[in-house]
C-alpha cells in the first residue's frame, strides 16, 4: 500500500511538472530561444515553412489605407474612419511549449492586426461573464443595453452569442456604418442589400464589422469603461505584454457613460482602427490561450470561456466565439487537426492555436490563401 501511494505522489508530482512546461517570457526580456531539435522538430521542415512564409509576402500594397480602400471598394459609402498605419514585411514567429523555435522579420514592429481583434474583443466578453457582469451569453442583450440599440421586434431577440458567432443579423447604423452596406452579397444592388429582410438571429453567419462595432459598444456600456483598459488591466498587463500596443475606434465613435466621454474601439480595420500590436505580443496571448486561460499559475480566463469560444456555432462549424476553427468545413486546413483554432485577421495576421503538438504560430504579411499550405508545412516538421 505504501509502495502504491508513494507511486501516486511521484505521478502526480510529474504530472504538474509536465502542466509547468510552458515557458513564459518576461516584461521586455529577450524571448528565449530553443534549437528545434532540442523537441525532436525536424529542422529543414522547418526552415521550408518559414522560407515559404517569407516568400509569400500579402500582396496588397504596404500602404494599408491603400490596400483597404481597394480590397473594400464595392461597398457603398466606404470610407476610412479611423487610423491606419503602413505595415511592415512578413515577420512570424513559431512557439513550442512557449520557446522560440523559428522566428523571421521584424517581430517587435507594431502594425494592425485587423479582425484579429475580433479574438481580443471575444475574451472581453469572457471576462464579462467570468467576472458575472454578464450572466449568459444566451441573455438577451437588450435586459442590458437599453438605449434603443437592440429595441425592435428584430434587434430585441439578439443574444450575446448571436453577436459572439456573427449570426446576430442586427439592423441598423452605428458610427456612419449601416449593416447592409458592410460587405454586401456580391449579386444586387443597393436597393435590393437595403430593403431585403433581415435574417433572424442565429440562423445564418455574416461577416459583418458594424455588428461586431455593436459588440464593442455593448461590452463598454455593461463594463462602464474603455474596452483598452480593460484589456490593459485584466490581460495584456498580467502576461507582461510591451506597453506598445493600441486599440483604437473611428474618429467619432464616442459614448457617454457616467458623465464620461469613452471611445468605443472597433473589433477590426477595414475602415482604419482595431487593435495595433507586435507579433511578440500577439504570441503572448496566443500562449495564455495554449495554457488553457492561465498566465503561468494565474488564472485570467477561465476553461468554461476558452470551451465556449471554441466550439462551433450552428450555422458555421468553423466559427465559434470569434475564433475560426479547423473543423471539416468550407474553412478546413487538409490534413491538419481539427482541434486547432485561430485568429484571422486583413493582410495575413494569424494566431494559431495547435494543442496537439503545444504550439502557437504567429504570422503577419502572408497571403490569406496560403497559409493553409503554411501550417500544412508547420505540421510537416512534427
Amino acid at each position: 500500500m505504501k509502495l502504491r501511494f508513494f507511486t501516486l505522489i511521484a505521478l502526480f508530482g510529474f504530472l504538474n511538472l509536465q502542466g509547468q512546461e510552458y515557458y513564459f517570457p518576461e516584461r521586455n526580456a529577450d524571448w528565449e530561444v530553443k534549437s528545434p531539435k532540442n523537441f525532436k522538430i525536424k529542422d529543414g521542415a522547418l526552415k521550408d515553412a518559414v522560407d515559404f512564409a517569407e516568400a509569400n509576402e500579402y500582396s496588397g500594397s504596404r500602404d494599408l489605407r491603400i490596400a483597404i480602400i481597394k480590397n473594400f471598394e464595392k461597398e457603398p459609402f466606404h470610407k476610412i474612419l479611423g487610423p491606419t498605419k503602413k505595415r511592415g514585411g512578413p515577420a512570424g514567429m513559431i512557439l513550442k511549449n512557449g520557446y522560440v523555435v523559428a522566428q523571421w522579420g521584424d517581430t517587435k514592429r507594431v502594425d494592425m492586426t485587423f479582425s484579429v481583434t475580433k479574438s481580443f474583443l471575444s475574451t472581453m466578453a469572457g471576462l464579462a461573464e467570468d467576472e458575472g457582469i454578464i450572466s449568459d451569453t444566451k441573455n438577451l442583450v437588450g435586459d442590458y443595453i437599453w438605449d434603443g440599440t437592440f429595441d425592435g421586434s428584430h434587434n430585441s431577440k439578439i443574444t450575446w452569442e448571436h453577436l459572439l458567432q456573427q449570426n446576430s443579423a442586427w439592423s441598423g447604423e452605428l458610427w456612419g456604418g449601416k449593416d447592409w452596406a458592410d460587405r454586401p452579397p456580391s449579386e444586387g444592388g443597393i436597393d435590393d442589400w437595403k430593403l431585403a429582410a433581415p435574417k433572424e438571429p442565429g440562423a445564418v453567419m455574416e461577416y459583418n464589422d458594424v455588428r461586431v462595432n455593436v459588440l464593442a459598444y455593448s461590452l463598454t456600456h455593461v463594463w462602464r469603461k474603455p474596452m483598452p483598459l480593460v484589456l490593459k488591466e485584466k490581460i495584456m498587463d498580467k502576461i507582461d505584454a510591451s506597453s506598445t500596443w493600441r486599440w483604437f475606434g473611428y474618429d467619432d465613435a464616442w459614448t457617454e457613460i457616467d458623465g464620461l466621454q469613452m471611445k468605443s474601439v472597433t473589433g477590426g480595420g477595414h475602415s482604419g482602427a482595431g487593435i495595433f500590436i507586435s507579433a511578440e505580443d500577439m504570441a503572448r496571448f496566443g500562449m495564455l490561450f495554449l495554457n488553457d486561460g492561465k498566465w503561468k499559475n494565474e488564472r485570467l480566463i477561465s476553461e468554461n470561456w476558452i470551451k465556449k469560444a471554441t466550439t462551433p456555432s450552428t450555422p458555421n462549424v468553423n466559427y465559434g466565439y470569434m475564433w475560426w476553427l479547423n473543423k471539416k468545413g468550407a474553412r478546413h486546413w487538409e490534413g491538419l487537426s481539427e482541434n486547432i483554432y485561430y485568429a484571422a485577421g486583413f493582410g495575413g495576421n494569424f494566431i494559431v492555436i495547435d494543442k496537439e503538438h503545444d504550439l502557437v504560430v504567429v504570422t503577419r504579411w502572408l497571403e490569406p490563401d496560403k497559409v493553409g499550405e503554411f501550417m500544412a508545412k508547420v505540421n510537416a516538421a512534427f
